[in-house]
Order: structure tokens, then C-alpha cells, then sequence
């Protein structure tokens, strides 16, 4: 499986100056804090006058020290301005309440700032919610310092519309970059979806070439070798050299049959077309499995009823499983008077039974339930199904059922 990251195009930021700021954000943060530090300073720190009708007229500042320190704490808090963006915020909404307290109409960045955070590393409901409650509040609080003569309608009304432009400015300014970068975000993540599923439908596939490569290794090894075991033993324990000599013959037609099979599902493999089925070039004929295990010995038998169905994936499953179920038999039931095989063609479906006496245990280890585990897999394939267990005392019975025009499973 690759890397996350592997495979994976990330939108980089335009010019090496925002590349470095992006590297370094720590560093960018305690530089807007100076920043807004000596801009919110500077207009603060100078007591204003004014003139009326000749008379100089000096405002006190008895809440500059207070003014000060609530600075100095809400610029110093925007070192961590992108984890606590609402409770810089509502610094800043605090530092422009004790504006209202200066002799002249004054302000600084702070607001800007800080709803501007709010809006991208929070959300854009969230930069709403802040602008109106901290303009909100701000502006009944100018407006009652107002009323009561505590402080001239003209600072009242400067402060407002001062502080609300800078919300509004900065909430604009951030909703828009916080959007794009919450998207690209969203587009970054269903990227490393998209390659981390990728994966797992490669590993996947994978999985399922070797399993049906397994099986049809298995339907072909397997039923060849079955037979030809018993064809070379029988004619090795006849003393008829004619017989012999056909049980050779016919032991020499199933591995070159064999053989056939093998080279074409190489071939397929070679090829390398993922869509290619690994199915012998025809159907497998249910009359030439019984037709190979009555020359090996066996006493088979086949009672076909009904229209036989042309080639498609149900006649390759029905070959199959009549091939192994008479494998099965002719492996573990080598004394067996009967193996009769039974295929019912209807109007919607096949349904196949193999019957068989003298079925004994299989030694530990000789199939491993590969052949029962495959034909259930090759009647999944076309919706069917499957079912092999003992019938009495040393009988074996196998009973498939399989749909006519069932749409087969995709990678099965």
C-alpha cells in the first residue's frame, strides 16, 4: 500500500515569502501581536485636547493604566490567536469598550484581527455570532455612556461605526479565506480517501484473482490427477495388456485435457486483462466427466432432464460442480457401487444432485475443503447455492441449485 501523502497532489502556496510564513506560524503570530501592539499603542497613549470658543479644553486619562494592560494582554494573546480564537475576540471587544474612555476618538487592529481569526480557524457562523454580539454590546455601551454625559455622542458615535468597519472588513476578509481553506482541506482529505480506497480495491482484487485462480487450479489439477491415478493403478493391476494399454491411453487424454486447460488459463494471466474470466475456452460436459470416471473404473452414472442451457456462466458452473462432486466421490469413496449424478433444467433454474455410497473421511489434510470451499464460491457467482453432508451411513450426497438469467457477481 503507498503513503498517504504518496500519490497525493497538495496544492502549494504561491511565492517562497507565504511558504515560510505557512512553515512558520509561531513566528508570524508573535509578529502580529508586536504589530498590533505598537499600532493599538500609539493613538492610545496621547491624551487629546480640544478647542472650544478659545477656551483649551484637557480630558483626563484615568483609565489609560487599564487601557494599557488590557493591551498588552490582548495582544500577547494572540500568540495563540488560531487555538482560542473567541476568547481573543472578546479581548478585543473589551479593549474597544475602554477606547470609549480616551479624551479623543481612537482605535487599533485588534478587532480586525480577531474576527478575521475567528472566521478561519472556527467557522463562519461562529465570526457572525461574534461580530454581533461584541458590535452588539459595544454599541449599547457607547450609547448609555452617551445618554449619561459621560462621554460626547461624537466619541460614541466614532467608536461604533469605527469598530463595526473593522469587524465588517475583517469578517469579510476572513470568511472568504477560512471557506477556501476549509475546502481545500475537504478536497485534500477525500483525496487521501480516495488513494487509501484505491488501495484496498487493489488488495482486494488481488485477494480475489488468487482465490479464482485457486479454484480453477484446483477443478483442473485436482479431477485430472483423480483420474489418472486410477486409470495408471487399474492398469497396472490388470494382467490384460489390451486394457492395460487403454487405461494408459485414456490416463494420457486427461493430461493432455489437462494440459489444454492450464495453457489456456495461463495465457489469460499473461495477458494481464483483469476482466478476462478464468473459464475453460467451453463448458465443461457433465457426459465427459462421467464418461472419464466410467473409464477409470467407476460405476456413473447421468440422468439429465429438461432443455440443456447454452454456454454462458451457469453451464461453466454446472460442469464444475458435477466435475468436482464426482472428484469428491471417485477420492473418497473408492469402493463405491454408485455415483449417480442427476441435473434438472426448468424454467428458472438448474438444480444438480450427486449421490454416492461407500464415502469415507477424508485424510487430515487431503483437501482442506478447497473443493467444497470453491464450488460455493462458483455458485455465488451465478446467485446460487450449494449444499454437501453425508446421507446415511457411508453415503455422500452434494446438492447445488443455480437461477437461469441471474446477472453474475462483479469480481467473483
Amino acid at each position: 500500500m503507498v503513503g498517504a501523502e504518496e500519490g497525493l497532489r497538495l496544492p502549494r502556496p504561491p511565492g517562497v515569502i507565504r511558504q515560510f510564513w505557512i512553515r512558520h506560524p509561531l513566528l508570524s503570530d508573535i509578529l502580529i501581536a508586536v504589530v498590533c501592539l505598537l499600532m493599538s499603542f500609539g493613538p492610545s497613549s496621547t491624551v487629546g485636547t480640544t478647542g472650544d470658543g478659545g477656551t483649551v479644553v484637557v480630558r483626563s486619562a484615568e483609565g489609560w493604566p487599564v487601557l494599557g494592560a488590557a493591551l498588552i494582554a490582548a495582544c500577547a494573546l494572540l500568540i495563540w490567536r488560531r487555538r482560542l480564537p473567541l476568547v481573543n475576540v472578546t479581548a478585543a471587544m473589551v479593549v474597544a469598550a475602554l477606547y470609549l474612555g480616551l479624551p479623543v476618538a481612537t482605535g487599533g487592529p485588534l478587532v480586525l484581527v480577531t474576527v478575521y481569526t475567528v472566521a478561519v480557524y472556527r467557522s463562519v457562523r461562529a465570526c457572525w455570532i461574534a461580530v454581533s454580539v461584541g458590535i452588539g454590546t459595544l454599541a449599547i455601551l457607547a450609547t448609555g455612556l452617551a445618554i449619561t454625559g459621560r462621554i460626547p455622542w461624537s466619541i460614541a458615535l466614532n467608536g461604533m461605526v469605527a469598530e463595526f468597519l473593522m469587524a465588517l472588513l475583517g469578517a469579510l476578509v476572513g470568511v472568504n479565506v477560512g471557506n477556501r481553506k476549509r475546502y481545500l482541506a475537504a478536497v485534500i482529505d477525500r483525496s487521501r480517501q480516495l488513494l487509501v480506497e484505491r488501495d484496498q480495491r487493489a488488495q482486494l482484487a488481488a485477494a480475489d484473482e488468487r482465490a479464482r485462480i485457486a479454484r480453477e487450479m484446483h477443478d483442473v489439477v485436482s479431477h485430472s490427477l483423480t483420474v489418472i491415478v486410477a486409470l495408471t493403478e487399474g492398469a497396472s493391476a490388470t494382467a490384460d495388456a489390451a486394457r492395460a494399454r487403454d487405461a494408459t491411453d485414456a490416463a494420457a487424454d486427461v493430461a493432455r485435457g489437462a494440459l489444454t486447460e492450464m495453457r489456456a488459463m495461463l495465457g489469460v494471466l499473461r495477458e494481464g486483462d483483469p476482466a478476462a474470466p478464468f473459464a475453460p475456452a467451453v463448458p465443461v460436459s457433465p457426459a465427459d466427466t462421467i464418461a472419464a470416471a466410467r473409464r477409470a473404473g467407476y460405476p456413473a452414472t447421468l440422468d439429465v432432464r429438461g432443455t440443456v442451457i447454452p454456454d454462458g456462466p451457469v453451464a461453466f458452473a454446472v460442469g464444475r460442480i458435477v466435475q468436482e462432486g464426482v472428484t469428491n466421490a471417485m477420492r473418497h469413496a473408492p469402493g463405491a457401487t454408485r455415483i449417480a449424478v442427476r441435473i434438472a433444467y426448468a424454467e428458472e433454474d438448474v438444480e444438480i444432485e450427486i449421490d454416492n455410497d461407500g464415502a469415507r473421511l477424508a485424510p487430515a489434510g487431503a483437501d482442506a475443503g478447497f473443493g467444497l470451499r470453491g464450488l460455493a464460491e462458483r455458485a455465488a457467482h451465478v446467485g446460487g447455492s450449494v449444499r454437501s453432508e453425508r446421507d446415511g451411513a457411508d453415503g455422500w450426497a452434494l446438492r447445488a441449485r443455480l437461477p437461469l438469467g441471474h446477472r453474475t457477481v462483479a469480481g467473483s
